[in-house]
């Protein structure tokens, strides 16, 4: 045997026809010695060579213009052809190597000479029908031969084992549905730009549900109960999205996303009405009866709809957006569907911002008080202002208490922004009283919240405060609603005590709206009451010639009749106009507030209207 050539090792060389037992026995004739280098070269390319052959891993030589110079048994096996029938082959073909962009050109650069190793995964077609998967490895040759090795192993059964553990880790073991994962998996996929550019309608739609009434079942029944009834909730819903799927390239996907709450995804979806139809199919179906073990049960449940361009859309978005509609559903009765509403979730997430910013607003001085008059009704004087909160707001600008104080009421901020409103009219009131010394003092009157009264030590805070302003109590009127006193016991009740023994008017706000328990009024410490302007709005009707409302007079007068004889005095809220000042003065009313005298104006205003009597109707700011 010749010694080694010049250059690489040709692969045809390298692994080629094995050795016949006659080249051996040429060798022995000739006497060629058997620790000679060309002897040994020879010996170990029979080695490879029946390596090659005998591997259970199916392999192929592959030149340099792609071509299979050589395969062994197992790939013509797992190719389903005989090992002579591979050579000459395009080798890509055979495992499917150009079907990706990224694969061909690592595969190309091999080819090229690339010091490097390409590793895929392909699912090949036997020609027998069935399908196998094959991880496809692709390297140089060893020890500097001209080529690259080929390997491909059947992965069939590992990715068969992995398939089914993924759809055990992407479904509900209840309901056999898609579980959360595999359903956000779906949804991130169908907000994915190329998903949506690449053809259909562009729009998504989702019905994310939740059922009324599951949760007596599950604690009343058991869960096994429970389970059995989500498991048949499914199959309808399953029924719904089939349905609704009927005609369409898919029907919706249904999920459940834990606990007694579904989502169907419709992906391409025609707008709004494919939605809402979506939904009402899913109602009727829901509200059949089920009948489990001999239950005979009954639940509806309530939807949330969102439908909108999938293009700017987020999984979150989608998601907070059903949410948020779900809530509105279960609050507007429950057993219905509701259509997400862009305005209504703007005020929702408006309150949120400020819910979530009106403590830190009192510490940053975002607040500020205005004064409405309150004018005798006699003379046309100024006796009185009311404290009127509002907030300076960075981002909305100046609200009026009607968009922050239910707020305040419900998470306590309440009780420290009424402490800064009381202190700082009381302040104000005090310094009003030092600029005119000699003019009687005005008193202001401050709305306090029933909040304020159980959560804080109202008596103590007014006591401190009168004592730091140096206001006399007489000078302080605190307004309550007419529902919040007259409901009054135990400790509201002697806080209201203790601050009239004190001296501090207390007065009912809006009066005449309420249950208007009259018995109850004489048992209180109450020394004003101030009607409610739907009563007064009645008079108006004078000053456009028609004849204002009887009725309306006589309640007025019974009430302001009843308080006197009580020891009342009577104020009279939203006066507009000259003519029902002049009815309520004719029938005894004390007190007269509303834009007639002045809107609700910054402390200086108020110091220029104490010089003008409201009388010659000078005080229309």
């Amino acid at each position: 045997m010749s010694g080694t050539s010049e250059g690489p090792t040709p692969a045809a060389d390298l692994i080629g026809p094995a050795v016949t037992d006659s080249n051996h026995e040429a060798s022995r004739r000739t006497g060629t010695d058997a620790h000679d280098p060309c002897r040994t070269e020879a010996d170990a390319s029979d080695s490879y060579r029946s390596a090659f052959a005998a591997a259970p891993l199916a392999m192929a030589v592959v030149d340099r213009e792609g071509l299979v110079v050589s395969a062994n048994a197992a790939l013509a096996d797992l190719l389903g052809t005989g090992p002579g029938e591979l050579t000459g082959r395009v080798a890509a073909d055979l495992v499917d190597l150009a079907s990706d962009a990224r694969t061909w050109h690592a595969y190309r650069e091999l080819l090229r000479g690339r010091d490097a190793r390409l590793r895929c995964a392909r699912r090949l077609k036997h020609p027998d029908g069935h399908n196998a998967w094959v991880q496809v490895t692709v390297a140089p040759l060893p020890d500097g031969a001209d080529g690259v090795l080929l390997a491909a192993a059947d992965i069939s059964a590992r990715r068969e084992l992995q398939g089914r553990l993924r759809h055990l880790q992407m479904h509900d073991p209840v309901t056999r549905l898609p579980n959360r994962t595999l359903f956000f998996e779906r949804l991130s996929a169908a907000l994915d730009v190329e998903s949506y550019e690449s053809g259909g309608t562009g729009r998504i739609g989702l019905c994310y549900l939740d059922l009324d009434g599951f949760k007596a079942v599950n604690d009343t029944l058991g869960h096994r109960v429970g389970d059995r009834l989500l498991a048949a909730v499914a199959e309808r819903l399953n029924r719904c999205a089939d349905e609704a799927g009927y005609g369409r390239a898919s029907a919706p996907l249904v999920a459940r996303l834990g606990g007694d709450e579904f989502a169907l995804l419709v992906e391409d979806s025609t707008g709004t009405e494919q939605l809402a139809d979506l939904a009402e199919s899913v109602l009727t179906a829901l509200q059949e009866p089920f009948d489990l073990a001999g239950q005979r049960l009954s639940l509806s449940a309530s939807i949330g709809v969102v439908e909108r361009q999938a293009a700017g859309t987020t999984a979150t978005g989608l998601m907070q957006a059903a949410d948020t509609t779900l809530y509105w559903a279960k609050a507007d009765g429950k057993s219905r569907w509701t259509l997400f509403d862009p305005e209504r979730n703007a005020h929702r997430m408006t309150r949120q911002a400020l819910a979530s910013t009106l403590r830190p607003a009192i510490d940053r001085g975002q607040f500020v008080l205005e004064y409405q008059p309150l004018v005798g009704m006699a003379d046309g004087r100024l006796s009185g202002v009311e404290a009127l909160v509002r907030w300076n707001h960075p981002q909305f600008g100046m609200l009026t208490p009607n968009r922050f104080i239910g707020l305040a009421e419900e998470d306590g901020a309440i009780v420290p922004l009424g402490r800064w409103v009381l202190a700082t009219a009381c302040r104000q009131a005090r310094r009003w009283q030092l600029e005119r010394p000699d003019e009687p003092p005005l008193f202001v009157s401050v709305n306090v919240a029933v909040r304020q009264v159980w959560d804080s030590d109202l008596v103590a805070d007014v006591a401190e405060i009168l004592a730091e302003t140096g206001l006399a109590p007489q000078l302080l009127q605190l307004e309550l609603t007419e529902s919040a006193v007259m409901g009054s016991a135990g400790r509201p009740l002697q806080a209201l005590q203790a601050l009239s023994d004190m001296g501090v008017r207390i007065a009912i706000d809006d009066f005449g709206t309420g249950y208007s328990n009259l018995a109850y009024l004489s048992r209180l410490p109450v020394s004003v009451l101030k009607l409610d302007g739907s009563f007064v709005r009645g008079f108006q009707y004078e000053d456009s010639g028609a004849h204002p409302s009887p009725a309306d007079e006589v309640i007025v007068e019974a009430m302001i009749q009843l308080a006197h004889r009580l020891g009342l005095t009577v104020t009279a809220e939203c006066v507009e106009t000259s003519a029902q000042a002049g009815r309520l003065r004719r029938i005894g009313c004390d007190t007269g507030q509303g834009w007639l005298y002045s809107r609700p104006v910054p402390p200086d205003r108020i110091s220029q209207l104490m010089d003008c009597p409201f009388g010659q109707a000078v005080g229309n700011a």
